[in-house]
């Protein structure tokens, strides 16, 4: 057997881990994203360099307290091959530590590109792999077949975008109504899940979404993976916006803030207070 293939055997299923870690420190995933506005705010320059300083000092400081953190790829991508090599070594690092990352690139396309970007993100001993990786499903659930099967064979996971508080994402994702667009999603991950327990293919629904989820029949209760909810903190959520969202499917949501722990840096102490705080307040 490679050891490739040894290490994807050894390891347990994501739905597993992610559940043992939010047993172990709360709910809370805490997003990386290094804004130029928020380098500066730490003395940092925007630079691959300052990218680094905050990355590794974020994940320091939130890792003990956090059930997964989230770096936003773009944030790194716009450096080039160095923000690049900061992500790798900031999930290289998260996996020393024990903290489960979710890389999100919200990747989606067809056939061999497909299969490209799942070997990136989802790959054993890709430099890129992380634990899970965001997807986008609006070439068709199906088109992510590669990285969904990938991920069950590595241990790993994916996070499906199904229903998103933008706006714009109304004009797709709620066509259809009863039949609407963020429903088939939905259904189809919930399809994937069947038998485990908990899965390993989660979705992405936004914590400011209000009674959307509901109107549109997505059965979030019945998805046996996790719920990615972005939106807590900055962008107005709380434990009130997450209820009137998710309903009955609360306890599988994992809600995600990242400006409003950020800006307590760069004082390690003080990102680990807002982090536990905002967990806390979730609870």
């Amino acid at each position: 057997m490679p050891p490739e293939a040894g290490a994807a055997a050894s390891r347990a299923p994501f739905g597993e881990r992610l559940a043992a870690a939010r047993a172990a420190k709360g709910s809370l995933c805490v997003g990386i994203d290094p804004h130029p506005a928020l380098l500066g705010a730490w003395g940092l320059d925007d630079s691959p360099s300052g990218l680094e300083r905050f990355s590794l000092a974020v994940l320091d400081a939130v890792g003990p307290v956090a059930a997964a953190v989230k770096p936003q790829v773009a944030l790194y991508e716009r450096h080039g091959a160095r923000g690049l090599a900061v992500l790798e070594a900031l999930l290289a690092h998260a996996a020393e530590a024990g903290v489960l990352t979710i890389a999100d690139a919200k990747r989606g396309d067809i056939g061999s590109t497909m299969q490209a970007y799942a070997e990136a993100w989802l790959g054993e001993g890709r430099p890129l792999a992380a634990d899970a990786v965001t997807l986008n499903p609006y070439l068709g659930f199906e088109s992510l077949r590669p990285a969904i099967d990938l991920a069950a064979a590595t241990g790993r996971g994916v996070f499906v975008l199904a229903l998103t508080s933008n706006p714009e994402g109304r004009s797709v994702q709620h066509v259809g109504g009863d039949a609407s667009v963020a429903r088939s999603i939905a259904h189809a991950a919930a399809a994937e899940n069947a038998g485990s327990a908990p899965g390993h293919v989660g979705l992405v629904v936004g914590a400011t979404i209000g009674d959307a989820a509901q109107r549109l029949g997505l059965g979030l209760a019945s998805l046996n993976g996790p719920i990615l909810a972005p939106g807590v903190g900055a962008q107005g959520a709380g434990p009130e916006e997450l209820g009137a969202a998710f309903g009955d499917a609360l306890p599988f949501v994992l809600p995600t803030s990242s400006r409003a722990i950020l800006a307590a840096g760069p004082a390690p102490g003080n990102l680990r207070a807002a982090a536990e705080r905002t967990r806390d307040e979730l609870a």
